[in-house]
Order: C-alpha cells, then structure tokens, then sequence
C-alpha cells in the first residue's frame, strides 16, 4: 500500500504543546472520550512521541505521534492521541503503525508467548463534515480470528462555549475559532457581526481569569491556552487582518513570549532556590534529598509541567534521567 504521509501543521504544534506542558488538560479530554471517571489526581506518564519503524528493505522510518502516555489510576491504561485538521485518507494506517509500535515498545515475553497492549486511540478532528463517523475502526484478520478495535472521535466544532466550560474541556479553546471560520468573510466586512465574535471571546477571557483566581487552573496554562489561542488564529485567519486584530484586541498579544514564559522561569528559579535553601538547612547528607523534595513540592505548587520539572532538578542536581524520576 502506497501513502503520502502529511507534515506536522502548526494546530499539530498547538495540540502537543498543550498536552505536554499544561497537561492537567488531558484528564477532562480522557473523560469525556472514554467514558473514564478520572479524578485529575493521578499521574500522567508521557512516553516518547518517535516511533522507528522497520522497512522492508531493511531501514527504519521515524513516525512522530501527537502523543501518547500512560494514566496510573485503580489501574495503568495507556492512551494514544492525535490531532487532524482535515480530511487525510492514510489517518487508519497511521494509527495502526503508531498503535502497534507503542504496543510493541513495551512488549512482554513469557516463556514462548509475546504479550502486547494496544492503547485507547482517539483522534480529535478540527474540522468535519455531515460524513465525519463518530468513530474510526480497526480490524485485524488473523490466523487465530479476527480482532478489531475502535478509535474515539471528538469533533471540537460540536461543543458550545457553554459545554467546553461546563465539562472542563480547556484544552479545546485554542480550537474554538474553527466553529467561526466559515464566517471570516462576513466578519472581515461586517463590524457588528465581528463584535459578536469578539463578545464570544473577551467570555473566554473572563471565564479563564475566573478560573485562576480560583486557583483551579495555574497562571501559567492560563497564559498558554491564551497565546496558543492566538497561534491557531494567526494561521487560521491568514487572510483577514481585521478579524485577527479584532480577537487579538480582547484576548492579547504574545501573552507567552513575556508573562507566561516569565512566570515560568522566575517560578522555576524561585523554587530551586528555595530547594537548595532548605537542603542546606537539613545538613549536606540530608540536604540533597531534601532539597529536591523542597524543589519539587514548589514547582508544583506554582502549576510548572512535570516534564519541565524533571529536565530542571537533572539539571540542577546533576541527575539522570532514571535518578530524577523517583522523585516524581
């Protein structure tokens, strides 16, 4: 079978910085996909998004997924996602070489038998038609029967403001331009129509400072889904100036570029201090598990990515990577 594989797109680049650095997200998305009732305690596992794939004649070709992670909960599942902003034919294929390659990484054998895991795959479509189906299907034809799987679909055009509130679906608001952008042109020409655009917006603006100052989401993924916001619609809205100025006018500039990225750097430098004060404290043999123990607790607590904080305390500490990761 011959396919043509399309490049990552700036919503792909939007997508997988959302889950990675503001992960929180995930939960609410895992929930409503799967039908979970995950708490938004447990811990998130993320695992390499290369895959190397073996060819037939002999070489290996790199696939790079959106991401996949696994969820300790009552029990440890694994979760496979993707994000598609138009109709791709090779999407079924795909999803099978990337399922089987990450089934494949973690693969047990026992005596003469090869044990592997799918993990729950869902793609998550920016746009879709009348045609879209709410759900993908794989089948496998096997020697010992037939097997088949289904992939999850979300239509991020299906969900109101009012539901992507109401359910905790943050990670959708970069996206939430998309249910507009068959009316760019009446918006570019009609300023009353662009106002009722820009209403929709300083609502999501409102709601996210609400949640801040609440404490239920951090500064930091505030300021992420703002600007990741603005990223999607600078692609989106190429070719209308007035609708880009006219959000961008109630939503920001580049939030991230100054106050996010600042918060994120001046929380990081604030809590290695801090770790390191407190592992003087303690005594030098103490001092160092203490220290980390301290840094860690503050980075959290000031709402910095998990991954952000392991690259931190290695490079702080002077950690491997399989040192660091006890700690979390």
């Amino acid at each position: 079978m011959e396919h043509t594989w399309i490049t990552s797109t700036p919503y792909d680049d939007v997508f997988r910085t959302l889950l990675n650095d503001c992960s929180p997200l995930i939960i609410p998305i895992i929930n409503e996909l799967f039908g979970e009732h995950y708490s938004g305690q447990e811990k998130i596992i993320f695992s390499p998004n290369e895959h190397f794939l073996n060819q037939q004649d002999g070489n290996e070709e790199e696939r790079i997924t959106d991401t996949n992670f696994k969820i300790q909960g009552k029990e440890t599942k694994k979760y496979h996602l993707e994000c598609q902003s138009s109709t791709d034919h090779s999407l079924l294929v795909r999803f099978f070489e990337y399922d089987t390659q990450i089934a494949l990484d973690e693969g047990e054998i026992t005596g003469n038998v090869l044990t592997v895991t799918l993990p729950h795959s869902a793609i998550l479509y920016l746009r879709h038609r009348t045609s879209t189906p709410d759900t993908l299907k794989i089948r496998m034809i096997t020697p010992g029967g037939t097997v088949e799987y289904e992939i999850q679909v979300m239509k991020s055009q299906q969900y109101t403001l009012e539901e992507i509130f109401e359910k905790n679906l943050l990670l959708l608001i970069p996206f939430y331009i998309f249910s507009h952008e068959a009316r760019f042109e009446e918006y570019e020409s009609d300023t009353s129509k662009l106002q009722s655009l820009q209403a929709e917006y300083e609502q999501i603006k409102t709601k996210l400072e609400e949640l801040s100052n609440q404490g239920r989401i951090s500064e930091y993924i505030r300021c992420t889904i703002i600007d990741m916001s603005n990223k999607v619609l600078e692609h989106i809205a190429m070719k209308y100036q007035t609708v880009r100025e006219g959000v961008k006018a109630v939503m920001g500039g580049k939030v991230l570029e100054y106050e996010a990225k600042t918060i994120k750097r001046e929380g990081i430098k604030e809590g290695i201090e801090q770790g390191i004060k407190q592992g003087i404290e303690q005594g030098i043999e103490q001092g160092i598990e203490q220290g980390i123990a301290g840094t860690i607790s503050i980075l959290k607590n000031m709402g910095i990515p998990p991954q952000t904080i392991l690259a931190k305390i290695q490079e702080q500490y002077h950690l491997s990577s399989e040192a660091s990761k006890k700690y979390l």
